[in-house]
């Protein structure tokens, strides 16, 4: 064992004696305000975090388990870890809900409330809260097998604070395929059943049920020829602003070749009749163009019949090397997903949800301006955490290039821009801050190409993560960064012309912890 090993192994350690679960109910501690740590984004209290899991609202709690990992900063046996909000804003950390068993670790999965007791948990006054999962087998993979992931259920009558596993697990054995996992389930009006998208490696696959028990194979869908590992899928409805037809949406994480490299999330648009997705498989879109969002999927049981969504903040190229210590990964701000018509026909257009403007202070002018060939100072930060609402005017902007740039007085800058020559908007964290964990990590990082530009922005910047907003929506960035101090400075810069813009706004965002 080399000399690096033992000293990460011992690290590794000290943290997990030094680091046990939060219990619920528990105030912030110092090390909420440890650097990098994020400040309204929703991290776990220590350790380990990939996927968003079993997203679900019941009785006024949004519920969100994730992929867990409480005795390391770096994926291991995978647990459930828990936490509910009133809000998706403000979270109560809860103990850990599903553990490991004989039948192997607990992947990533989903929860639905069983209105109608279809399953038979019900005790006649409470629906059950149902989990549905994978079980990754690590003998059965190490011994070379192909079978060691199979679908597995739990139940809660106390609104998931406590769990019984079905005893008759796994309720989906494997058909033979190395990466069967992530169930998402739903429940069909029109068929009046459950039906289940899971990941077969290079597709996916649905099932349906009549009572969360008993499975029935029913489709897949995939793209011919394509080789790439499919994870994490998501199924529902949609109706397009204006628009009285229905599409159904299927979202799919991608383990390689997103938009910049990596990690990634995609949709395609479609139809679905209960049993098959039907799709023009060339038309996959990306839900975000930055480096980081990744396994974004809905929650179940919104009230309101919103759809909102949530991601991993963060890339498997670089996830376990971030230049953080006591805790791994966050999530990106609540999303609420809607369609909308274009040219290029229906996209998802994604917005923070509405809750998370409980978190604005005042509201800060932002003067209108116009700068050539150089950068104008905009404002000097009290407070990294804000809120941006601004605008270039795409008739009087002449320059090359230009956008908004944040400093600090280390060195370090982080550049949200657009490009006239390809018509996009990009990121730019090359000099951003620390990079050296990954190979991967700096970088400028391209939007689509567009028609046409509105120059919008809206844009939200947390100690060391930027989610922005670009034309109303139509396209997204999230990506993380890691600066030697927070970013203290927000000026314009303009490359090869003028960049002109009208009055914006901007709010320095309360903290959640």
């Amino acid at each position: 064992m080399n000399i690096f090993l033992v000293l990460l192994l011992l690290v590794t350690s000290l943290l997990a004696c030094e680091s046990p679960q939060p219990q619920a109910g528990s105030t912030a501690p110092a090390r909420y305000s440890e650097p990098h740590r994020p400040q309204f984004h929703f991290s776990p209290d220590s350790m380990w975090m990939n996927d968003p899991n079993g997203m679900v609202f019941f009785d006024g709690e949004y519920h969100l388990f994730y992929q867990f990992y409480p005795d390391s900063t770096v994926w291991g046996p995978m647990h459930w870890g828990h936490a509910v909000s009133r809000d998706m804003v403000r979270w109560e950390h809860l103990p850990i809900a599903l553990y490991p068993d004989s039948l192997g670790y607990i992947f990533s999965g989903s929860a639905v409330i069983d209105h109608r007791n279809t399953s038979g948990f019900g005790d006649g006054s409470t629906p059950p809260m149902v989990a549905i999962f994978t079980q990754h087998d690590i003998a059965g993979e190490q011994a070379g097998q192909t079978d060691y992931q199979t679908q597995s259920i739990a139940y809660s009558l106390d609104k998931g604070r406590t769990w019984t596993k079905y005893a008759a697990n796994p309720v989906i054995p494997n058909p033979g395929i190395k990466d069967f996992r992530d169930p998402k389930v739903i429940w069909h009006d029109a068929t009046g059943r459950w039906v289940m998208v899971l990941a077969a490696y290079d597709k996916a696959m649905f099932y349906t049920s009549p009572d969360l028990k008993t499975w029935a194979y029913a489709s897949e869908f995939g793209i011919e020829g394509d080789k790439r590992l499919w994870e994490c899928p998501d199924l529902f409805p949609m109706r397009a602003a204006g628009s009285d037809t229905i599409a159904w949406i299927l979202i799919t994480s991608i383990q390689q070749q997103g938009p910049n490299g990596g990690t990634a999330t995609s949709y395609f648009v479609g139809d679905f009749d209960g049993n098959t997705f039907t799709a023009n498989p060339s038309e996959q879109r990306w839900l975000d163009h930055g480096k980081d969002n990744y396994a974004m999927v809905t929650w179940s049981n919104v009230p309101d019949g919103r759809t909102l969504a949530l991601g991993w903040m963060s890339n498997w190229q670089y996830a376990q090397v971030v230049p953080t210590m006591r805790w791994r990964s966050a999530m990106t701000l609540p999303r609420h997903l809607q369609l909308s018509g274009t040219s290029g026909g229906p996209i998802l257009r994604s917005a923070p949800a509405r809750e998370v403007e409980n978190l604005r202070g005042h509201t800060l002018p932002l003067a209108a301006g116009e700068v050539e060939n150089g950068m104008m100072n905009l404002a000097e930060l009290a407070s990294p955490l804000m809120e941006i609402q601004f605008q270039f005017s795409p008739e009087q902007s002449s320059a090359r290039r230009f956008g908004l740039i944040w400093t600090n007085d280390e060195g370090d800058s982080l550049r949200l821009g657009f490009d006239r020559e390809r018509n996009g908007w990009f990121v730019d964290r090359s000099q951003a801050g620390a990079s050296d964990f990954s190979k991967e990590f700096a970088g400028i990082h391209l939007g689509p190409e567009l028609d046409s530009a509105k120059l919008d922005l809206r844009i939200f910047l947390d100690w060391s993560s930027l989610e922005a907003f670009c034309e109303a929506g139509d396209v997204s960035f999230t990506e993380i960064f890691f600066p030697n101090e927070p970013m203290k400075h927000l000026a314009v810069f303009a490359e090869g012309g003028k960049a002109v813009w009208g009055p914006g706004s901007r709010w320095e965002l309360k903290r959640i912890w």
